[in-house]
C-alpha cells in the first residue's frame, strides 16, 4: 500500500503564491506518475497537473502558465508551485499517484489514479 501525504495549504490572497508539496511512503516502488486533483465541496473532483517518473507533463487548461508540477523521484516526492492564484483556485487539493503507463494514462480521469491524500486546503481571498 501507498500513503501520500500533502503539505504547504492555506490562506493566500488573490494573485499570490502558494507551493504543495506530497511525499508518497509505503510500497511505491511501482508509481509511474504523480499528480493533484482539487473539489470544490458539491463540485466533482477536478484534475489540474500530473507529472510522470520521466518528467512528462500535463496540465488542465484552468491552471496552465500559472502552476507548476515537479517531481523529485528520488524522495518520491510531488511538489505543485502554484502562482498568480485566483479565487476560483480555492479548493482542497488532493495528491495522486498511479502505476500505470505513461501513454495509456487518461490524465484527467480520477479512476486512473490507484492513491490518493487525504487532501490539504487552498483558500484564496482578501
Amino acid at each position: 500500500q501507498v500513503q501520500l501525504v500533502e503539505s504547504g495549504g492555506g490562506l493566500v490572497q488573490p494573485g499570490g503564491s502558494l507551493r504543495l508539496s506530497c511525499a508518497a511512503s509505503g510500497d511505491s516502488a511501482g508509481i509511474t506518475a504523480m499528480g493533484w486533483y482539487r473539489q470544490v465541496p458539491g463540485q466533482q473532483r477536478e484534475w489540474v497537473a500530473t507529472m510522470s517518473n520521466g518528467g512528462n507533463t500535463g496540465y488542465a487548461d484552468s491552471v496552465k502558465g500559472r502552476f507548476r508540477i515537479s517531481r523529485d523521484n528520488a524522495k518520491n516526492t510531488v511538489t505543485l508551485q502554484m502562482n498568480s492564484l485566483k479565487s476560483e483556485d480555492a479548493a482542497v487539493y488532493y495528491c495522486t499517484a498511479t502505476n500505470r503507463a505513461w501513454k495509456l494514462l487518461r490524465l484527467w480521469a480520477p479512476n486512473e489514479y490507484d492513491y490518493w491524500g487525504q487532501g490539504t486546503q487552498v483558500t484564496v481571498s482578501s
